[in-house]
């Protein structure tokens, strides 16, 4: 009996589980290796495909990887040959072909596999008959810088093909040759259909379904299914101590800036920034210079340290000026038991569903004011809601839930194809 039978007996199915990077850099990583985890615990076999990083968590098929791929660190001469892999990068197509014929999975599950990994495995998975999930976590099958935001704020200009608008408004990093070169990726996937070889598309937030299917997707290819957290791991604190958190990149989308001139206004209540990113220098700046007094840096934190920050917060904002789809930190402060508010915009509203806890999007005395207010409840009102954003996510957002409604995407999927051979 080969190896590959017995895995076939061992296991309940044999999963393909895609994502450009292998170790926790955002919220994607950190619901790919909570998936990862539990469908292993469920019985599955995972089959991981990614790219080399030197912060990568070992497994053992990582010589199926690709070579380590940084846009943002990089010569001229990289950055050329970059624009191509952007586009179709032969090394990851060879390379998944390679693992797919040596591991015969029943399903790939894609994450964010754009730029480094490309659409160039599409094909590959689809050459050899392997079904294909991907949950989206941003929005670059429709548009060309991911997220509907560039310097004059939110954009759809895309929508109908129309992704010259990309380069005209300089959408990716203010920039025309990085624009023009995510604008001429988009038509050839849009030319040769690379995308139409994802069978189904798993969407976080009901916000951003609507937005697919907005943008030409057909409705039944397009599936709701939150994120999830292992409820075990988060044990609720209804005290705190008498500051307020931001958890994240540090990056403009995030609305860190109109936070930060949020809490300028209300001096006498401490924000804790938790995250590193693009724009930490100048925020830190921007506070020196004007001598603020209330705000403290923490830095990047996970695990317990993490939790223990935002367990003794009185709440978390979320001043997000972009589209956020179903935001993994909102998810685990509401399970620690915490308020949060944030702005009326994406999938936010979806989690925190109550209008008063909700600002304007991009409004700074709105936040400032919603800020004020939360400070001002007692602190019976605050431990009510905080009781009752866990049980919804314990509802909601438990990873049995998650795995049952997974588990039926994927043979569904697997379903068609079986099908389709008969």
């Amino acid at each position: 009996m080969d190896l590959l039978k017995k895995d076939n007996e061992k296991y309940k199915m044999k999963i393909l589980l895609v994502n450009k990077f292998y170790y926790i850099k955002g919220g994607c990583e950190t619901y790919y290796f909570s998936l990862k985890k539990l469908l292993e615990e469920k019985n599955n076999k995972v089959i991981p495909f990614s790219m080399h990083h030197e912060r990568n968590f070992y497994n053992e098929y990582e010589n199926y990887f690709i070579k380590n791929i940084d846009y943002n660190h990089s010569s001229l001469v990289q950055k050329i040959v970059g624009a191509f892999k952007i586009i179709y990068n032969f090394e990851a197509k060879r390379k998944i072909r390679k693992l797919i014929k040596d591991t015969r999975p029943d399903i790939a599950h894609l994450n964010n596999f754009n730029h480094q990994l490309s659409p160039s495995i599409l094909s590959s998975l689809k050459k050899m008959n392997i079904p294909i999930i991907y949950t989206a976590h941003d929005l670059k099958l429709i548009c060309p810088n991911y997220k509907m935001l560039n310097k004059n704020g939110l954009c759809e200009k895309c929508k109908g093909n129309r992704f010259y608008n990309c380069t005209l408004n300089k959408c990716v990093k203010e920039s025309m040759l990085y624009s023009l070169i995510n604008t001429f990726e988009a038509y050839i996937h849009y030319i040769f259909n690379s995308y139409k070889n994802i069978d189904m598309i798993i969407t976080p937030s009901k916000f951003f379904k609507e937005k697919f299917v907005e943008f030409g997707y057909e409705e039944d290819k397009v599936r709701y299914l939150p994120n999830f957290i292992n409820i075990e791991e988060y044990k609720p604190n209804y005290n705190f101590k008498n500051y307020y958190i931001y958890v994240g990149r540090l990056s403009e989308e995030k609305g860190i800036i109109n936070l930060i001139k949020a809490a300028e206004k209300n001096k006498k209540y401490v924000l804790r920034i938790i995250g590193t990113g693009p724009i930490e220098g100048e925020l830190k700046k921007y506070i020196e210079e004007r001598n603020i007094q209330n705000i403290v840096f923490d830095g990047f934190k996970t695990g317990d340290e993490l939790k223990a920050l935002i367990r003794n917060a009185r709440f978390q904002v979320i001043p997000s000026i972009w589209y956020e789809n179903n935001p993994m930190s909102v998810i685990e402060s509401m399970a620690l038991g915490k308020v949060v508010v944030g702005s009326n915009i994406g999938g936010i509203p979806e989690l925190i569903n109550n209008d008063k806890l909700l600002f304007k999007h991009n409004d700074i005395d709105s936040m400032a004011n919603i800020i004020r207010e939360i400070f001002e409840l007692t602190e019976d009102e605050v431990i009510k809601i905080g009781q009752k954003n866990r049980a919804f996510i314990e509802e909601n957002y438990s990873k049995e839930v998650h795995y049952n409604k997974l588990m039926e995407i994927y043979e569904e999927v697997i379903n068609k194809y079986e099908g389709v051979k008969k």
